[in-house]
């Protein structure tokens, strides 16, 4: 925590003086003699009653303190929403995201959790969408009409699905993406500051295999992003046992029915590399082997997308905290004032 106006609080040094002069005040009244009647029944009130004559002079103290500290004007270090904030989704279309071992099937329940992405996205963040099998293609350009991407994901099945797996060349395709945007955005608002920073692009990045296709390595394509000054933010989807269908030899050429029997191929999840490009980046990686565990990582990282961390002033809740104490105290003071048995 830090504060706006560290030198008032040198003012808390009189919450100890205070609270010094209020306990040589009780002890001196305590030395004065008390005439009762029954000395049995004032001590026993004595003993019930002493603990209530400190708690509203330590509410008062603490009262005191809280209002200092809002007044030097406290600030804490959060996450805040940046206006042009930009998130570019990339999403794994290739075969293998055909795959059954995440319900309803690795791409059924990608579209899912991207659905409830952009349910709780903040609204003035924008979103894009490119899809890549052996070539990245531009869906939708970065927008805020949640409904233009969520469309595009209904149409996913247009998009070529074949060629392998490009990683490095769908990053490189997102980090062109959320270029543009920053150069458009600096032709609309030249007098604004920060518009041109690629820190207000963020890649959220969703696959399932290794690469076997392109012309970027994984990497070449981590550090374009990490020189463009953008974080990735990688999802690594399916479980080490996901298969789709094929067709080859499966041993029974000559017998049985005399055909290729269909088999089955490994398509396992590369977190390895996934969990490199964020690292390499600065970003955050999530390893997602259920539908539920790719909910909670677009929860997660959607948490802290589209924000950057700022010092936000906190002085209202010191000053509110100040009030509620000073109540109670006073609350306390009329309630337990000193009265005769």
């Amino acid at each position: 925590m830090t504060f706006g106006r560290p030198w008032l609080l040198l003012a808390l040094l009189l919450v100890p003086l205070l609270a010094w002069l209020y306990v040589r005040v009780q002890r001196r009244r305590s030395r004065y003699a008390v005439n009762f009647t029954n000395l049995a029944v004032l001590r026993d009130v004595a003993r019930t009653r002493a603990w209530r004559r400190w708690v509203p002079a330590v509410l008062f103290l603490l009262a005191l303190s809280a209002l200092t500290a809002g007044v030097a004007r406290p600030h804490v270090r959060g996450l805040v929403p940046q206006e042009r904030a930009t998130v570019v989704l990339v999403l794994d279309v290739s075969r293998s995201m055909e795959a059954r071992d995440v319900r309803p099937n690795r791409i059924g329940a990608a579209k899912e959790a991207i659905r409830l992405f952009l349910e709780r996205a903040p609204e003035r963040l924008r979103i894009g969408l490119v899809v890549f099998a052996g070539i990245p293609q531009v869906v939708t350009p970065p927008t805020r009409d949640r409904e233009q991407v969520s469309v595009s994901l209904d149409h996913l099945g247009e998009y070529a699905t074949f060629g392998g797996t490009a990683i490095g060349d769908a990053l490189a395709m997102a980090v062109e993406v959320g270029q543009d945007t920053l150069r458009r955005d600096a032709v609309e608002a030249p007098t604004t500051g920060g518009v041109a920073d690629g820190k207000l692009v963020s890649i959220l990045f969703l696959s399932d295999g290794a690469q076997h296709q392109g012309v970027l390595q994984p990497l070449e394509g981590a550090a374009l992003a990490k020189q463009a000054g953008m974080r990735v933010y990688t999802v690594a989807l399916g479980t080490p046992s996901g298969t789709v269908p094929g067709f080859g030899s499966g041993g029974q050429f000559g017998g049985g029915n005399g055909f290729f029997e269909p088999e089955r191929i490994p398509v396992p999840p590369d977190p390895v590399t996934l969990n490199a490009i964020a690292q390499e980046t600065g970003g955050e990686f999530a390893d997602a082997r259920t539908a539920e565990a790719l909910t909670k990582a677009y929860e997660a990282l959607g948490s802290s997308l589209g924000r950057t961390e700022q010092d936000k002033e906190v002085t209202y809740a010191f000053l509110v905290a100040a009030a509620g104490l000073l109540l109670a105290a006073g609350v306390l003071s009329s309630l337990w004032a000193a009265r005769l048995p």
